[in-house]
């Protein structure tokens, strides 16, 4: 006769297989519903790459870990939508839309990033709706998550969607994308949604031009902070309509969905806090920082997860300076982020922006955001369920004795702390405070080290104890313990 250890095990299997197995019925059950193709743009390669005009992102050259990037050019007639008479926008996010009598030319830019070599194409590529707060393209998602989608093998499209973007390019190069160039054109953003799938479309159509001969088995959309509002709305609103992505990455939301239309048209507002709608039929990824909206808190289903993650900040120096140069070949920016909790940086970008009160946030973004990754793409492709992120950080929020939140995606920088790091807190002099969104890092006392950790060797047994747990629990990868041990292995601390 069995024991109850070994029955246990064996019972938590077979309630994972049915789990996942349902979560893929769900999916091929939805995807045989009636929805349209979006149409498909005409596609042409830009000449070499952007300059002064490129989305800011990484800035290490491609091929030195097997890539390639190329831009293309991408247009054609767009539609804006309404609602359908009768059908309310409500905050279950359950819209019904249809395309209004509007169409519009427009033409736009998509940065393509691949395995140089097409057989290491894994099949997955993720479409990134780049994000233009500051007023010109940047891409939070690459810029967080490339080190695993490039060991993965993974295709990236950043996509101009909206007319910020296009008039940042074209006033930051015009030589590339003016009118005596490619002549980009944007409609305005009641357009951007179209615009969106026609994007994704084209990757699916052209896989000899943007993906080396190679086709698309997954098609993931992505959107980070302003960009994850767009993508609030796309989900709830324009995916069940448009047969475009099979996934969906909605990165630091806020409240609310962004406006399905906007001036000049007669704007579309819609309702908060908005959920996402629970009829999907593709899986969708929220992931929220310890600064982010929990208003809009939701129950795991087959084709939804929430992730909280504490010690996180909407924006933190990784993707603030250290990412940036980050080709995942070293522990060089692991070192920089450990380094960090002990020394904070209060000017991440020098000359960019004013430097911030505190210093800024440290904490483990990267490191979870990476699995979130892995987990999505293992969704979509394999109808495995991510594992739940708990019930999320405690609200209204709990420190611990150290300063740092309780609940929510544990790790060992928040767990096994040589600093109270937070999502909150920070300020900067004059009227453009993004310090607001860059969290704090305060490192613990020398007293407050010695009293958690008698000698280096207990620092590093509890680090590399809570660092398996996270991996056991899935939100930190296998791949990046190495990563995550070795400046805590050779450090001083306490």
């Amino acid at each position: 006769m069995q024991s109850l250890h070994a029955i246990s095990p064996m019972r938590d299997r077979f309630a994972l297989g049915i789990s996942s197995f349902l979560s893929l019925l769900v999916v091929i059950l939805f995807s045989g519903l009636a929805r349209a193709d979006a149409a498909s743009p005409t596609v042409t390669p830009a000449v070499g790459l952007p300059g002064v005009g490129a989305p800011s992102g990484t800035t290490f050259d491609l091929s030195t870990v097997g890539y390639q990037a190329a831009e293309f050019f991408i247009e054609g007639n767009a539609s804006s939508y309404q609602p359908v008479a009768g059908s309310p926008f409500l905050a279950d996010g359950a819209w019904t839309i249809e395309s209004d009598a509007t169409q519009q030319a427009y033409k736009t830019r998509i940065q393509v990033y691949r395995p140089a070599n097409p057989r290491r194409f894994n099949g997955t590529v993720v479409v990134e709706w780049l994000n233009v707060t500051n007023q010109s393209d940047s891409m939070p998602d690459w810029l967080y998550a490339h080190n695993e989608l490039i060991r993965r093998g993974a295709a990236y499209v950043g996509v101009t969607a909206q007319r910020v973007g296009v008039t940042a390019a074209v006033t930051r190069e015009p030589a590339r994308y003016g009118p005596a160039a490619a002549n980009l054109v944007h409609p305005g953003d009641s357009f951007s949604y179209d615009i969106f799938s026609q994007a994704g479309e084209a990757v699916r159509d052209n896989p000899t031009l943007l993906l080396g001969g190679k086709i698309a088995r997954a098609v993931i959309a992505a959107g980070e902070s302003q960009s994850a509002s767009r993508m609030v709305t796309y989900v709830n609103a324009v995916h069940p309509v448009v047969d475009v992505f099979d996934g969906f990455l909605v990165h630091s939301r806020g409240t609310n969905g962004s406006a399905l239309r906007q001036s000049p048209l007669v704007a579309i507002a819609t309702p908060g806090p908005t959920r996402i709608r629970t009829d999907l039929g593709v899986p969708v990824f929220v992931f929220q920082a310890e600064t982010d909206s929990r208003l809009t808190r939701q129950p795991d289903t087959a084709t939804f997860r929430q992730w909280e993650v504490a010690g996180t900040a909407h924006a933190d120096i990784y993707v603030l300076g250290i990412g940036q140069p980050d080709d995942g070949r070293n522990a060089t920016a692991a070192q920089q982020l450990f380094d960090a909790m002990r020394v904070p940086v209060a000017e991440p970008l020098p000359g960019v922006l004013p430097a911030c009160t505190l210093g800024v946030n440290s904490g483990p973004h990267h490191w979870v955001l990476q699995a979130a990754v892995r987990h999505l793409e293992n969704w979509v492709r394999r109808g495995i369920l991510p594992p739940s992120g708990g019930a999320g950080i405690d609200d209204p929020i709990v420190l611990d004795a150290n300063g740092n939140v309780t609940g929510g995606v544990r790790t060992p920088h928040v767990d096994v702390p040589i600093a109270a790091i937070r999502g909150t807190g920070n300020s900067a002099p004059g009227p453009f405070n993004f310090c607001g969104l860059f969290g704090t890092t305060t490192p613990l006392s020398q007293e407050q080290l010695d009293a958690l950790y008698p000698n280096h060797f207990a620092f590093v047994v509890d680090w590399a104890r809570a660092l398996f747990e996270s991996i056991k629990r899935g939100h930190i990868l296998f791949e990046d313990a190495g990563f995550l041990l070795a400046p805590v292995v050779f450090s001083d601390v306490p």
